[in-house]
């Protein structure tokens, strides 16, 4: 093979592995920080005299990175103890999206429900003594654009209506 040859076979090759480099999917780890993990129980609805309990995942996200993230999703996987090895309860949520980015140092509060619940027809803070209660914990994973969902932290739920973060006032 000639080396003029050998040279236009390793432009589209070089080209191509430029190319692919840009393409990489992004770290979430590098991107992101999940800060204040909280967890609690929330009524989630109620229908007559029953009420709904579902487990809560709250923190705020900041951007570390040095680009803007136009595209973070977030997922909570609920597992109940003593049943770890199968999912109770799980949310999903499009945190950021293409057409409101989130700049570098910017945080965003992130508030997880689960689709599976508790129901009480009395007090909501009866439901933590039943008898087939079972408390949960939480996994919280977190997606920058085409990167795999990464895990970022867990926790046990707090046995707690509401969160402490917002005021008792405001619940």
């Amino acid at each position: 093979m000639t080396r003029a040859r050998a040279r236009l076979l390793l432009v589209p090759w070089l080209t191509f592995a430029a190319a692919s480099a840009s393409c990489r999917a992004p770290d979430p780890k590098q991107e992101l920080a999940l800060e204040g993990l909280e967890t609690y129980w929330a009524i989630a609805r109620s229908a007559g005299d029953t009420l709904y309990l579902a487990p809560v995942v709250r923190f705020e996200l900041r951007a570390t990175g040095t680009s803007p993230l136009r595209s973070v999703q977030a997922t909570v996987t609920f597992r109940r103890k003593g049943e770890e090895s199968r999912d109770w309860g799980s949310a999903f949520q499009q945190v950021v999206v293409p057409r409101k980015p989130l700049a570098p140092g910017q945080s965003v509060l992130v508030l997880l429900i689960s689709d599976t619940h508790y129901f009480t027809s009395g007090p909501p803070e009866g439901i933590f003594g039943h008898e087939q209660f079972k408390d949960a914990k939480a996994e919280v994973f977190m997606r920058v654009g085409s990167s795999s969902f990464v895990k970022f932290g867990e926790a046990d739920v707090e046995r707690r209506i509401g969160s402490r973060s917002v005021p008792e006032t405001l619940r």
